[in-house]
């Protein structure tokens, strides 16, 4: 009891107990470098040239969103994904005064398997703080273990398409995939790697990751990528690209 209420009170704090997940899956990469995301986007994009990304819960494009201003900055073509309404609605206002930027209200998942997600009540915000806005999940435990009210929590019905379905859906070369679903994003890293045959630069959020899911994904990752550790996210680039990078990575 005493543990639940302490997790309740972080979460309202804007922090969090560190997820059992985090301990485990670092042990499974070889290389565990710790660098700001935002040299490594810069370096990223200057190296590299960035004609389309791709960015799976992209939220309402500003809150806590660390490739909002490098999509401003260097204007490539954008494809941004949320599956729920509020914060579609506002991440379309937060965009729109730019160019070349598509909106799709989908969920990501594998072969359909998410019909819902569980979010906060729109009504019920205001008692935590800004960063559990940015939080939804297929999963209600997950909300909660973030120190939100069970009570709080509702779901939304959303339509999903596979990540291979999305890349698919525009003829140009996805260049770089950033993806933050909270827990979901092994399974849709390991969909793209089993599925298609177009490895871009991939940015993922990993430590909700459960840990049988883990080390298959570090498995087939290894085969095309240099895997990367930055705080909560892996970077993965492709073996076959030289990013000159102005801090050592190798």
């Amino acid at each position: 009891m005493q543990f639940k209420f302490l997790k309740k009170i972080i979460g309202i704090l804007g922090y969090k107990l560190v997820d059992k997940n985090l301990v485990k899956n670092n042990r499974l990469i070889d290389k565990n470098n710790f660098f700001s995301i935002n040299t490594i986007l810069e370096e990223i994009f200057k190296s590299q040239k960035i004609n389309q990304l791709i960015q799976i819960g992209a939220n309402d494009g500003k809150r806590f969103d660390e490739i909002n201003k490098y999509i401003k900055k260097y204007s490539p073509h954008c494809v941004l994904v949320e599956p729920i309404q509020l914060y579609f609605k506002q991440l379309k206002e937060n965009y729109k005064n730019h160019k070349n930027i598509i909106f799709e209200k989908l969920a990501i998942s594998v072969d359909g398997e998410i019909q819902y997600l569980f979010k906060v009540k729109e009504s019920k915000l205001k008692y935590y703080d800004e960063h559990i806005k940015g939080i939804t999940s297929f999963d209600k435990r997950h909300l909660e273990k973030h120190g939100v009210n069970s009570s709080h929590i509702e779901k939304e019905n959303v339509e999903s398409i596979t990540i291979v379905e999305l890349i698919n859906k525009y003829e140009k070369k996805v260049d770089l995939l950033i993806i933050d679903a909270e827990g979901y994003d092994g399974k849709i890293v390991l969909d793209l790697l089993q599925k298609s045959e177009k490895f871009p630069i991939i940015i993922f959020e990993f430590i909700h990751i459960k840990n049988q899911i883990f080390e298959n994904l570090i498995d087939q990752l290894k085969k095309k990528y240099s895997i990367y550790v930055l705080n909560e996210n892996l970077i993965c680039i492709p073996k076959e690209k030289k990013i000159k990078l102005s801090i050592d990575i190798n």
